[in-house]
């Protein structure tokens, strides 16, 4: 006799499509549902892009990482933003220094001819600052110390992308790089993204900025984001722009 249990899953007719891609696509269904795994996968992924968002950035650990790679001391500043609740509520508090923290890199002594501000922000993901920057970092930073003037390096909690132009503005720097967390996706609440501003100063607004996305072990590489990201900074300090005026003609070949 016959014994084996009939399979109550009906497979999606696209399921070879989930070889090329992770998104949560072709799940099958179990009568009018989705089947179990797929259900449990989905809560899953949703408390995980929750604890993203809430997690607070370990700076201790983070300064003690990025001090070993760029051997000078690593700064942590704050938003107007007191607490994850005010900072999820009020953006435009996440896009301001505190007061005490525009006190701190205001008596930093400073290079006047700063080619570069390095921000560092915990953003919507202290998840993706705490997987990617380092790897990220141990990349990057020899690459820039190589060929341009670079701020002290300032970590920033409660943070919104428009920080980093005020932070660039106190340290006088032409362009400012703020490697921020990314809002969490459900397959991608370790997303970090880069935001690049050329001339740099508070109320500059988004279309100045030029922006690398999904970058994070399951989508875009270290490597490939750091060659993006010093193609970006040549042309911006080369032609003095970035944003909507500065088009992306990097060689696709040198990014292989």
């Amino acid at each position: 006799m016959n014994t084996k249990k009939p399979d109550i899953i009906i497979e999606d007719p696209w399921k070879q499509l989930k070889d090329y891609t992770k998104a949560r696509i072709a799940m099958g269904r179990c009568g009018s549902s989705i089947p179990t795994k797929e259900l449990l996968d989905f809560r899953l992924a949703h408390a995980k892009a929750i604890d993203a968002v809430h997690i607070p950035l370990n700076t201790v650990d983070l300064v003690s990482e990025l001090e070993k790679i760029v051997r000078e001391h690593v700064f942590v500043a704050y938003s107007k933003a007191d607490n994850r609740d005010v900072y999820l509520k009020r953006p435009d508090l996440g896009r301001k220094l505190s007061s005490d923290s525009v006190d701190l890199l205001n008596s930093i002594p400073i290079n006047s001819n700063y080619d570069i501000a390095l921000v560092v922000s915990d953003g919507l993901s202290a998840t993706a600052i705490k997987r990617n920057i380092i790897p990220f970092f141990n990349l990057l930073y020899p690459e820039l110390d190589r060929s341009y003037s670079l701020s002290p390096v300032v970590i920033v909690k409660q943070a919104r992308v428009a920080i980093g132009d005020e932070i660039a503005s106190l340290f006088n720097a032409k362009l400012v790089v703020n490697m921020i967390g990314e809002r969490p996706g459900l397959k991608s609440p370790d997303s970090m993204g880069i935001y690049m501003t050329y001339n740099p100063g508070v109320g500059i607004t988004d279309e100045k900025r030029n922006c690398i996305s999904n970058i994070r072990k399951d989508g875009l590489s270290y490597e490939l984001a750091c060659s993006k990201l010093m193609y970006l900074i040549s042309e911006s300090i080369k032609k003095g722009i970035s944003g909507v005026d500065l088009k992306d003609e990097q060689d696709p070949n040198s990014l292989k």
